[in-house]
């Protein structure tokens, strides 16, 4: 079964520096049907402006995943931990029993365009963690996080693989699940997800399935979680 999500019907919030869309229940943007699948509670494709950014603020008992798809993501937190990512890189903080960071533009030239993940962790009352990685740009299927951290990924606490897929024109991409369900959002170009098409900013839910066929007749990266 599948349960479409289109970019257009996301929520959104324009603050000027933010442009913001929700795909599921977020800050003052509520939709009853959807609150988020399984443990992923938050996907938000936000674009800030040069030098703006969201300033020293407080997270706890989550999992947060920064993928920036344009641009550079400055971050520091009350751990000590701090970095500027940029396209390639993936960033992760467990918040654990309670963090402050602040997420910032890292450019005062150029916008910054990412999502911001949050997965609700297995445990709470954790000690906070950061950690970030560059993945090479290979076409195919990439094992970004997992909760053993295998493949050279990045460690989640939570039992959930997070892949990216990237594909050239014309090509077909099949993916094996753990679980049975999978969510899928779209980064960039048109795809094929077990002969749905979904564009750029659509996600879907794919429920009772153990594995998914991607296809794309262009150049077209997503973001497939294994729930």
């Amino acid at each position: 079964m599948i349960t479409i999500r289109r970019s257009e019907e996301r929520g959104h919030a324009n603050h000027g520096w933010l442009d913001s869309h929700h795909t599921f229940s977020f800050a003052g943007y509520y939709d009853p049907r959807f609150m988020g699948f399984g443990p992923l509670r938050v996907i938000n494709e936000d674009r800030v402006d040069a030098g703006r950014g969201f300033g020293t603020h407080p997270h706890q008992n989550m999992e947060i995943i920064s993928y920036v798809v344009h641009g550079a993501l400055a971050h520091q937190d009350s751990t000590g931990s701090g970095g500027v990512v940029h396209p390639g890189e993936v960033q992760i903080m467990s918040a654990g029993r309670g963090v402050r960071h602040s997420e910032m533009n890292g450019s005062q030239a150029e916008p910054v365009h990412f999502l911001q993940i949050w997965i609700e962790p297995s445990e709470t009352g954790t000690e906070p963690n950061y950690a970030e990685r560059f993945f090479e740009r290979t076409p195919g299927a990439t094992l970004l996080v997992s909760p053993d951290g295998r493949e050279d990924s990045l460690h989640i606490r939570q039992d959930a693989d997070l892949y990216r897929v990237l594909l050239s024109p014309g090509t077909t991409e099949p993916l094996a699940l753990r679980k049975d369900r999978a969510w899928v959002q779209v980064v960039s170009g048109t795809v094929t997800v077990d002969g749905t098409e979904l564009r750029a900013g659509d996600g879907a839910a794919l429920t009772d399935t153990q594995s998914l066929t991607l296809s794309s007749d262009a150049e077209a990266e997503l973001l497939v979680f294994d729930l």
